[in-house]
């Protein structure tokens, strides 16, 4: 099978600016204008000597390496700040890697920031033949693309209208239709499929599969989205603060980023915020003080709310993500009556669960303390803190299996004698 993209020991490095000192009285001001000139002096000798490491180097890449094969889907995965986008920016040619080579065969479409290779003032019909000319297509090619193209995207009543008037969604529709039906060898997409709706992505990851086991291309796709990633790509690369971490087999690699960060089992506290309202603690009251839970058992979620102003229409909900980070659960408070709401202080907000189906496996919570119906957002917790649950005293004939599902009922069977 033919090499797609070639990377040896790439890296990319850019220098930090460093802030000016200000001064607050007028003999400072005019004491900093007369040593500008020095400063900055000082600073052009500083560039001739950027090779050396110091505090206002920062290494975006540091010694990547792999290869991707003709036809193959590979998924970059890894916490924001990791280089995904760097990296996917040197392979489009956008940026110049520092060290290194890369080498691609073939012509390469990227979609990787909302309005990417979008003229704003030019009508989505005509940026499509302006994508199309600069991936080498003549206007005959373009022509016979074009009605699948508009129809993909779903903006045909917007087609004629200048893209500064779209919304997000609708750029990411339309770069994204663009740039997997002009048939380029190469298709790199970034997390930005994260604008588009539900159907739409179903569309997208469907149309990345098709290119690349029905047409041989090759495909670069970023996302946060686990299940998207093991579902379309065979192999991936984990990106860790610009190096390489893990790659390999999809699952092997998706294992390595989930056992990256271990969140505290069980609890969670923020003692530094001094925001007006926020959640100080966490805490899953499992079956066991160890975040471990056996299922059926009963179940809560204790918070801790501070709240220094009166915050009418305050509300807090919560998430339970599994090992693939998909949302399991979202539990609401809906009470509008709510003693936080109305007076300063420090409350506790306990959800129970009498009979919780989660089947076996770790789950992760996340909180969100904001005003409901589309108001200001107080604060978002990620990844605060997680549980284990196990099967323990649940009998049956065969071993229970992980990942099988994520829900499971004991349903009411009956059996009745016909003859």
């Amino acid at each position: 099978m033919k090499t797609s993209i070639k990377v040896g020991n790439l890296s990319k490095r850019y220098r930090l600016g460093l802030k000016e000192k200000q001064s607050d009285t007028l003999v400072g001001q005019v004491s900093n204008i007369i040593k500008s000139p020095f400063q900055n002096l000082k600073r052009l000798r500083n560039l001739s000597h950027f090779n050396l490491q110091d505090d206002s180097v920062f290494w975006a890449l540091k010694d990547i390496s792999f290869d991707v094969k003709e036809g193959e889907v590979l998924g970059i995965i890894g916490k924001n700040g990791a280089g995904k986008s760097t990296l996917l920016k040197i392979l489009s040619g956008i940026t110049d890697p520092t060290e290194g080579k890369v080498e691609i065969f073939g012509r390469v479409a990227s979609l990787l920031e909302v309005g990417t290779g979008f003229h704003s003032e030019l009508s989505g019909r005509e940026n499509i033949y302006m994508n199309g000319t600069i991936l080498g297509m003549s206007r005959r090619e373009i022509d016979s693309k074009l009605d699948e193209i508009i129809d993909f995207s779903g903006v045909e009543k917007f087609i004629d209208t200048p893209v500064k008037f779209y919304s997000s969604g609708m750029k990411v529709r339309l770069g994204f239709s663009v740039a997997a039906h002009l048939e380029p060898e190469i298709l790199i997409v970034d997390e930005v499929l994260a604008v588009g709706d539900y159907e739409f992505q179903k569309k997208c990851l469907g149309k990345m599969e098709d290119v690349s086991k029905n047409k041989g291309r090759t495909v670069l796709f970023v996302s946060h989205n686990l299940e998207a990633v093991s579902t379309l790509c065979s192999k991936a690369i984990l990106l860790s603060k610009g190096e390489m971490y893990s790659q390999g087999k999809i699952h092997s690699v998706i294992n390595d980023y989930l056992g990256f960060e271990v969140v505290q089992s069980g609890w969670y506290r923020d003692e530094d915020n001094s925001a007006d309202a926020f959640i100080r603690e966490i805490r899953i009251c499992t079956s066991d003080s160890n975040g471990n839970h056996t299922f059926g058992k009963p179940l809560s979620f204790e918070f801790e709310i501070v709240t220094n102003n009166r915050i009418p229409n305050a509300t807090i909900s919560f998430q339970l993500f599994d090992q693939k980070n998909r949302a399991i659960v979202h539990c609401w408070l809906f009470q509008t009556d709510i003693a936080f709401c109305y007076k300063p202080g420090v409350y506790k907000v306990i959800c129970y669960v009498e009979n919780p189906k989660l089947y076996m496996g770790r789950y992760t919570l996340s909180a969100h303390f904001g005003e409901g119906k589309g108001g200001e957002k107080y604060q978002t917790i990620e990844n605060a803190c997680s549980m284990e649950v196990h099967m323990h005293g649940i009998y049956r004939e065969f071993d229970w299996s992980p990942n099988a599902c994520t829900y499971l009922e004991n349903f009411n069977w009956d059996v009745t004698e016909i003859y």
